[in-house]
């Protein structure tokens, strides 16, 4: 074993595994979202624009965890793909609030089967996959509670 230590084995690492996992299923979103015009990113903004219908660009960031310069091109292309428009807002002038458009609405149509074409590749229980998505929000929060 030549003295080196089993803590930075790659096998003995929780992170690797995650990172791995994240990898392979954003790159199997790659192939139906190109049939939507959309990055994984842009798709899980168009995601919360779907639940939300508008909001501003500070909810969006905070909410997906995106920092805004990662989020402002994102938008752009969002809206120049006519799938969001910007207003100012009618209360506060400096605030941004961006809304769905009606081809935006027709894309969620159009997205509808891309859970459940992912939920095939995984291969999970509904047990498993619950248990899964409870054990990974348990981890963000944990990382966002020791930012603080």
């Amino acid at each position: 074993m030549s003295g080196k230590s089993e803590t930075l084995r790659l096998k003995n690492q929780l992170c690797f595994p995650l990172y791995l996992c994240a990898k392979e299923i954003v790159n199997k979103y790659a192939s139906p979202l190109s049939e939507l015009d959309l990055t994984y990113t842009q798709y899980i903004i168009m995601m919360y624009m779907w639940e939300k219908e508008s909001s501003n660009q500070k909810e969006i960031a905070q909410t997906l965890l995106l920092d805004p310069s990662t989020l402002t091109p994102l938008l752009r292309k969002l809206e120049a793909k006519g799938f969001i428009v910007r207003a100012r807002s009618e209360i506060d002038e400096r605030n941004v609030i961006f809304s769905l458009t009606d081809s935006g609405r027709e894309l969620e149509k159009r997205a509808l089967g891309v859970p459940e074409m992912m939920k095939s590749c995984l291969d999970l229980t509904e047990e498993e996959g619950l248990q899964l998505y409870t054990l990974l929000y348990k981890v963000l929060m944990n990382l966002e509670r020791n930012e603080e």
